[in-house]
């Protein structure tokens, strides 16, 4: 039987790697690897459908899963994941020395839709009680003019949100104080230029704040998953699980190549050190994959996406995923 030839791209993490270096073969395919940053996979998968097994946004998954019109179904292998607190940059001339200072500020957006939004958004929401429509939004391309959203948007008529213009960035707005502050997933150049009277909101105790939202939570963010051409999926059933079943050795080798203290992975100095202190916090597997494990996440996610307006209604966990990926501990 010849194998399947099927296209992969992915950032190429730690917890990757060994889908690139061949140490975490896919069962049943002979694969073409390509790594690409994030913003460009999503863009070749949404717009062109170019992978066959692709990085995708949480936020565009569950959006076009909500409207039934989704080229990729997903398996619960989380790839990129990371706590949110530390992308509010402020002006720290404007008096905002607390989220609840956010209101009635002008806050930019790369795009309203991305994941990375839809959590600060909505943890902005639950934890300290500033809704989406108390701030004043502006929307643009952080370093280079004229982003817009990837896919169209309807929000509620009560959201302020505007295009900045076409020859602006939010970096350079940030920096000239044109507007109060900014929250992506990119750091804005203007910071880390140093740039006088901008910062974070929560400041050099971003972590402590990301700490203490895990531990009251137990939720760490899923910003994206691996999605598989839906109609590839359809011709060849068995693909999801052998798809998942590497990512999970490509995440068991990484987690135990941290681990090694003989010679460090990582180039980090206290690489171990950093590990033991997670495990302590967040448990041995601190970086789940698996719909069980996280339910809580994507549910809390969900009701975000839905209550800002970015899908059409509540999606439930099972339907991002393929089936039989979710039945992998049976096997």
């Amino acid at each position: 039987m010849s194998k399947l030839r099927i296209s992969l791209s992915c950032g190429n993490y730690d917890r990757t790697q060994a889908l690139f270096d061949g140490r975490a073969p896919i069962e049943g395919c002979e694969v073409t690897a390509v790594p690409l940053e994030p913003e460009e996979a999503f863009h070749r998968a949404f717009r062109y459908h170019e992978f066959d097994v692709t990085e995708i946004s949480m936020s565009s998954h569950m959006m076009t899963t909500a409207r039934g019109d989704n080229e990729y179904v997903a398996i619960p292998a989380f790839i990129s994941r990371v706590f949110r607190q530390s992308g509010i940059y402020v002006r720290t001339d404007r008096g905002i020395n607390t989220p609840q200072d956010l209101r009635g500020k002008t806050i930019g957006v790369p795009e309203y839709q991305i994941t990375a939004n839809v959590w600060i958004r909505g943890i902005l929401e639950d934890e300290y009680g500033v809704k989406p429509r108390d701030i004043k939004w502006v929307r643009g391309g952080i370093e280079e003019p004229g982003r817009g959203e990837r896919a169209p948007i309807e929000l509620d008529p009560e959201i302020d949100l505007k295009q900045i213009p076409d020859d602006r960035t939010l970096s350079d707005m940030l920096a000239s104080g044109e507007i109060d502050g900014y929250i992506g997933a990119r750091a804005p150049s203007c910071f880390l230029r140093g740039v006088p009277n901008v910062g974070r909101l929560f400041g050099d105790n971003y972590i402590e704040a990301e700490k203490d939202y895990y531990r009251r939570t137990g939720i760490f963010p899923i910003m994206h998953m691996v999605g598989i051409r839906k109609s590839l999926v359809k011709e060849n059933p068995w693909l999801p699980v052998s798809v998942y079943k590497a990512f999970i050795k490509a995440k068991a080798l990484a987690t135990h190549e941290l681990n090694e203290i003989c010679h460090l992975a990582v180039t980090l100095p206290w690489m171990v050190h950093h590990l033991n202190d997670t495990r302590a916090l967040m448990g041995e597997d601190f970086w789940p994959f698996g719909l069980e494990a996280n339910r809580h996440t994507i549910e809390t996610f969900a009701r975000y996406h839905f209550e800002q307006g970015l899908s059409k209604r509540q999606v439930k966990p099972e339907e991002l995923f393929a089936a039989s990926a979710l039945d992998l501990s049976k096997i």
